[in-house]
């Protein structure tokens, strides 16, 4: 019993000359009649022409069945009273066993643009995340028997309430079965790391908002993981949307306002450091004035004041000495 895809090997003729054949044949056959049944004398031998007449155009209208045509980027997976026989996948127009059932599946790529869904990030808390996924089937077996897409249809076609054609439905169901896959491993990758530095461990940890194409690499394997029993191939999946829940969001823009305020008030005090640190430096080696330590403290209070302030600084003249 085959397992996966094989390529179809039975009789496959050319459709155009079949064709013709299959429109030339009853008008023959109604000329041959015509001419014979009077010819022919014995009951019996009119008796196997009317036979053998009907049987031909039996044959003529059963035929019309067999044509069969294949563009670019589709298929026809072959079944014979119950067993696949194949695929079919060389394009155009052929005319095979009429009695085989063929069905027609799309092999282009087809896009998912998932709307965003709130999950719990490995901190616990509530984000929103989204993505878009580019999908194709590649394994036309599993897709058509391994997977029951016949429930699946019937519930597309509760949910439209429209009559459309066996392809249109049976990919709809496909994108069902993708859409919930895809919310399934992006909820099982979201939970499996924290939403940003803020929530990890060390520096080095991975995160969603920073985990960037490794994430995304991520997401993909559990998608094609996932989507590999339907032979539905991934072609590209990426998160296209994260932020944080609406009910914790002000606080949390809040805290990343306080990090950000962090960080560049520790770069301004590094930076200041610096440049009092070269300021004292230059003035003794240049010996331009000496400073005792009050001197020194008072200038490096001055500087720190000036450098790290927010505002402009007025300067305040000391008529005086340092000590009054």
């Amino acid at each position: 019993m085959k397992t996966n895809e094989v390529v179809f090997k039975g009789t496959k003729l050319p459709g155009i000359p079949m064709l013709l054949f299959n429109l030339l044949l009853p008008a023959g056959l109604i000329w041959l009649f015509i001419t014979q049944i009077n010819a022919i004398e014995p009951s019996t031998g009119k008796t196997l022409l009317i036979l053998g007449t009907l049987l031909l155009f039996l044959f003529s209208l059963l035929a019309w069945f067999g044509f069969v045509q294949v563009e670019p980027n589709e298929a026809r997976v072959m079944v014979f009273f119950g067993r696949y026989h194949g695929t079919l996948k060389d394009n155009g127009f052929f005319w095979v066993n009429p009695f085989y059932a063929k069905k027609k599946l799309t092999l282009r790529a087809r896009n998912l643009d998932a709307t965003p869904i709130k999950v719990n990030d490995k901190a616990g808390n509530p984000v929103m995340i989204g993505q878009v996924l580019v999908w194709r089937i590649n394994d036309t077996y599993k897709a058509s028997f391994d997977i029951d897409n016949a429930s699946e249809n019937v519930t597309v076609k509760a949910q439209t309430g429209v009559v459309v054609d066996q392809l249109a439905m049976k990919m709809k169901a496909y994108e069902n079965f993708v859409k919930v896959q895809s919310d399934a491993a992006l909820r099982q990758v979201a939970g499996q790391y924290p939403y940003d530095e803020a929530d990890a461990a060390g520096k080095d940890v991975l995160t969603l908002r920073g985990g960037g194409d490794e994430i995304n690499l991520l997401l993909e394997k559990q998608l094609s993981d996932r989507l590999a029993i339907a032979g539905i191939e991934v072609v590209e999946a990426r998160i296209n949307y994260l932020a944080y829940a609406p009910e914790i969001a002000a606080v949390m823009l809040r805290r990343q306002q306080a990090d950000a305020i962090i960080a560049a008030r520790e770069k301004i005090v590094e930076g200041a450091v610096g440049m009092v640190k070269l300021a004292l430096d230059k003035l003794k080696d240049e010996g331009i004035i000496e400073l005792d330590d009050d001197k020194r403290a008072a200038m490096v209070s001055n500087l720190l004041v000036v450098l790290c302030g927010e505002e402009s600084t007025q300067p305040i003249v000391n008529a005086g000495t340092l000590y009054n």
